[in-house]
């Protein structure tokens, strides 16, 4: 009986934080729930209010966040930079592989769903408030074009905090022109990351070091050490999660004025995207994921909970970036060479849920609209879902912004966005933890492709999963020789 207990306490031990995640969001839920009967009937809780409450959550989301761009650059430079030039391009093909055939099954399983079941025709969806709808006019083309411009920053500090964005205007001559395709075409710089450009720069400046690493080992150094200190900090910031995670989905339970109203107009178009976004993750991937490895998937995305939850929580993949890597090190034993690599490649591609999510809403709003698609026109959105799913930035409700542009492809106004507003920000945490298990089941299927290869190359300290190290005895001796005498450490290993 004894050893009995000593086991559950144990478990209780090992995943201790997991456990009090999970329960921060149901608590979350139970408490905005609760919240929202407190004030007499017929009033709301004002906005004033609902921040205080969000505050907490909001600083939990604050320190996440100012992790994303260290974490980024340094793990990227230090996990490129230890590999061969041909086992990076062998990993990062492997990656991006994977990454584009799930985003298309995802918009596949989306568009056989929404069109089978058909949860906009003949019902009413519900007009929601369009003043928070993305107002932004944009075209597919644009979009794209974006995408690409974004990839090489001109300035990389400047990147760091805006991203470039194509702005429409219409012409001075003729303001009251609708053709949005004759408008002029200015550029500007939004607020927010460039995450997609900083991973292109990160990624080639760890291809010029780990091709000059013999007269460079100390530049190689200082970045995986940074990124050993980065996780460190990150270990050290996810025990608010539990807290964080709380506060968050409180307040935006008390933001919804009318729940009830909101999911009884909408509640089967948010059925067919949850069911469809969930049954991708846990059953799609799932099943890749164990023809693939041979492992047992149910325990991987167990030892994922803390990710898990905390994408669900924040409604960033971005932002659970560093816990994902520590679960992925940590819990599931990959490669940091390869989470590291791989993970914040997949935050910024892969978005199997938001392309799924897309590809449905697309369709429902032309079925609300009593618009028939063609063949060609549901080629158009799976297409065009896959993209903007490519494109869209890994913060809370991204997707419903690059909506815009997949709603231009069968001929419907960026308005529209406006009918299905009322509860994306739900259906945003679901596609938010789907994205997350995604990179994940990635990063583990790209490992698994790469022991072999991985084991013949120094190893990268993966900080909080485990010290490996270079020694003079290694494959790159002029390296390990170079590396030792300048520390002084002759007679020692080296932690890298």
């Amino acid at each position: 009986m004894q050893f009995k207990w000593t086991s559950v306490w144990g478990f209780v031990r090992r995943n201790l934080l997991t456990t009090l995640t999970i329960l921060g969001v149901i608590v979350g839920i139970a408490l905005g729930l609760g919240l929202r009967a407190v004030p007499a009937e017929g009033d709301s809780w004002s906005q004033r209010d609902v921040t205080y409450i969000n505050y907490v959550g909001d600083l939990f989301l604050r320190t996440l966040k100012a992790l994303i761009l260290p974490l980024i650059v340094s793990s990227l430079i230090a996990a490129v930079g230890s590999l061969d030039l041909s086992l990076s391009k062998k990993i990062g093909g492997r990656a991006v592989l994977y990454y584009l055939a799930t985003t298309v099954l995802a918009v596949i399983l989306g568009i056989v769903l929404v069109v089978t079941i058909k949860p906009g025709s003949d019902r009413d969806g519900g007009e929601a408030d369009a003043s928070d709808a993305p107002q932004r006019n944009v075209t597919t083309v644009d979009t794209l074009l974006d995408l690409v411009r974004n990839m090489f920053p001109p300035n990389l500090v400047q990147a760091c905090t805006q991203q470039y964005q194509t702005v429409l205007k219409p012409p001075a001559s003729k303001p009251d022109e609708t053709d949005i395709y004759r408008w002029t075409i200015t550029g500007a710089y939004a607020d927010g990351m460039n995450i997609l450009g900083l991973v292109v720069a990160s990624i080639v400046f760890g291809v010029a070091l780990g091709a000059t690493k013999r007269e460079n080992a100390l530049v190689l150094q200082f970045f995986q050490q940074l990124s050993h200190i980065v996780m460190k900090v990150t270990g050290w910031v996810i025990w608010l999660s539990p807290v964080g995670v709380t506060f968050l989905i409180a307040a935006k339970i008390l933001e919804i004025e009318d729940l009830g109203d909101v999911f009884g107009k909408l509640g089967l178009y948010f059925a067919v995207v949850a069911g469809g976004i969930l049954f991708h993750g846990f059953v799609v991937l799932s099943l890749l994921f164990f023809l693939f490895t041979r492992n047992n998937p149910l325990k991987f995305i167990a030892n994922m909970g803390q990710a898990l939850a905390t994408a669900f929580g924040t409604s960033s993949s971005s932002a659970t970036l560093p816990v994902t890597m520590q679960c992925l090190e940590e819990k599931n034993n990959i490669d940091p060479r390869v989470s590291r690599f791989v993970l914040p490649i997949g935050a910024t591609i892969n978005m199997d849920g938001t392309a799924l999510y897309e590809a449905v809403a697309a369709i429902f709003i032309a079925q609300l609209r009593g618009l028939s698609l063609s063949f060609g026109n549901v080629l158009a959105i799976s297409i065009t879902a896959t993209a903007a799913s490519i494109g869209a930035a890994g913060i809370p409700q991204a997707g419903l912004v690059t909506l815009v542009m997949v709603l231009d492809t069968v001929g419907l106004p960026a308005e529209d966005v406006s009918l299905i507003i009322a509860v994306d920000w739900l259906l945003d945490r679901f596609r938010t933890l789907v994205n997350v298990l995604g990179d994940s089941f990635g990063a583990a299927i790209v490992y698994h492709y790469s022991k072999a290869e991985l084991q013949n190359t120094k190893s990268l300290d993966g900080g909080l999963s485990g010290a490996t190290h270079l020694s003079q005895d290694s494959s790159d001796p002029e390296l390990a020789y170079h590396t030792d005498t300048i520390l002084a450490n002759d007679d020692k290993n080296i932690r890298l």
